[in-house]
This record gives structure tokens, sequence and C-alpha cells, in this order.
């Protein structure tokens, strides 16, 4: 008599088989969106965004997209795309989306949105980068983001000058021209604290320079007349110093050196 060890060995490989041939059987997972047409995606995606679901919303959106790739509203879920993933947090899939769309649709009637979204996308991300609150040094973080976006809104300004987005993306501009002037000024700051006064005039000049009507190209001027002093340049210092007079002729920087014999720049 056979024990059963033995027929257990000789069953369980057939068993096996029966159940690998039984899986066929089983009727496959239904798409229940595989007869939707482009405009029904296009509806279910939108209501999914506006309820929150951005991961069903860009699934849905990207069946459309395959399905449908000619069609207008393929061409628009690109966009929402882009919104979905802003939304989600997914800053670098959202900024390739932008970029996808400008290339592919160059002269779209929405491109300007492309451009608006691109510009609010890097926004975000700076004011976690530039944002006053944060205890981190300026001169470790990476301005890019804010510069990114700047360029993102200067596009759609110069190109798209009576766009809906522009009044917005231009008032953004002036928080990220002082961000970004003021990151060069403190560099250089950081600069003339460690005595490297070419790398610090360098910095405030690309500061004053890049960023004219920048706040904080009143420290900049600063910097680069206390630089030219230091380099014992003192006719390009006193050029500086004209011209920073001439721009800020109310400024503190002059007043503790009234009425005193050393010249004012060379109290700070």
């Amino acid at each position: 008599m056979r024990s059963l060890a033995a027929i257990l060995k000789t069953l369980l490989p057939v068993a096996f088989l029966a159940l690998a041939g039984g899986c066929g059987l089983l009727p496959e997972q239904i798409d229940e969106t595989s007869k939707w047409s482009a405009s029904k995606l296009y509806t279910e995606a939108k209501s999914a965004i506006a309820e929150g679901g951005y991961e069903q919303g860009i699934k849905l959106f990207e069946k459309l997209e395959s399905r449908f790739p000619y069609g207008r509203f393929a061409q628009q879920a690109q966009l929402e795309v882009a919104y979905a993933y802003y939304k989600q947090g997914e800053t670098a899939s959202a900024i390739a989306a932008c970029d996808r769309f400008i290339r592919l649709h160059p002269n779209h009637p929405n491109v300007d949105y492309a451009y608006y979204l691109k510009g609010l996308v890097n926004f975000n991300e700076d004011l976690g980068m530039l944002g006053h609150l944060s205890m981190q040094d300026l001169t470790e973080r990476d301005p890019q983001a804010a510069a990114d976006s700047f360029d993102a809104f200067k596009t759609l300004i110069t190109r798209f000058p009576e766009s809906k987005y522009t009044p917005d993306a231009t008032l953004r501009m002036k928080y990220l021209v002082n961000a970004l002037a003021s990151h060069e000024v403190h560099v250089a700051r950081y600069y003339m604290k460690r005595e490297a006064y070419v790398a610090a005039l360098n910095r405030a000049q690309h500061a004053i320079k890049t960023y004219p009507d920048a706040p904080a190209n009143e420290e900049a001027l600063f910097i680069v007349v206390k630089a030219y002093d230091k380099l014992g340049m003192n006719d390009l210092r006193d050029d500086a110093e004209r011209v920073m007079r001439k721009n800020f002729p109310d400024s503190a920087y002059y007043k503790r050196g009234l009425n005193r014999i050393e010249p004012w720049w060379k109290l700070w």
C-alpha cells in the first residue's frame, strides 16, 4: 500500500496544472471605460479632479489621449493633466506636462495658460525655498525655481500681454524680482564678511544689472562701493557712490558717516 506522502507527491503536480488551466477560464477584468467617447472621458476626468480625485482624473485623461490622440479633447487633456499633477504636489510631473504642451502646441489658444501654470508651479516651489519664514541660510538654497518661475511669467507677459493671466503673473514677478535680487545681495554680503571682495562685487553687480528695479539694490550698491574701497579702486568706488546717491538719496547707509572724519562707507 502506497504511503500518504507518495500519494500527495503524485497528486500535487496534477492539482497545480488543473489550477493553472482553470485560471485561464476566469473572466478578464472589464474596463468600464472601454466604450466611452472622448467627451465622456473628459467629463468624468474633470469631475474626478473637481472632487479631489487627481490620480483618477490623470488616469482618465491619459486614456482619453491614448484612444483619441488627435481630437480637441486630447489637447485639452494634456493641460488638465498638468493641473492635476500641480494640485497633487507632483512638481516635476506638472512642469514636464506644461513643457510638453508648449512644445506640441505652440500656437494653441490656451498656450498662455501653460506658461502661467508652469510659472505658478515653480512660484509655489520657490515659496518653500526662499520664503522668509524658513530658517535655512539663503546661501545654501538653490534659487532655480524662482528663476524658472520668473522666466515663465516673463514669456507669458511678453507674448500674451492681453492674456487674462498676465495681471496675476505681473504681480508675482514683482515678488520674484526682489526675492532673486535679495538672494544675490545676501550672497554678496556673505562674501564681504569673508573678505572675498571680488566675489562680493560680482554678485552685487549681477543683482543690479539683472534686477534693476529691485529694492534690494540699495544694499547691492552699498556693497559695490564698499568692495571697490577694500580693493583700493578709488575711482570706481567714487563712481559707484555717485550712482548710489542719485538713486537712493535718503539711504540709511549715509547717516552713520555724517559729521565724521572717516568716509561713510568705512564706518560700516
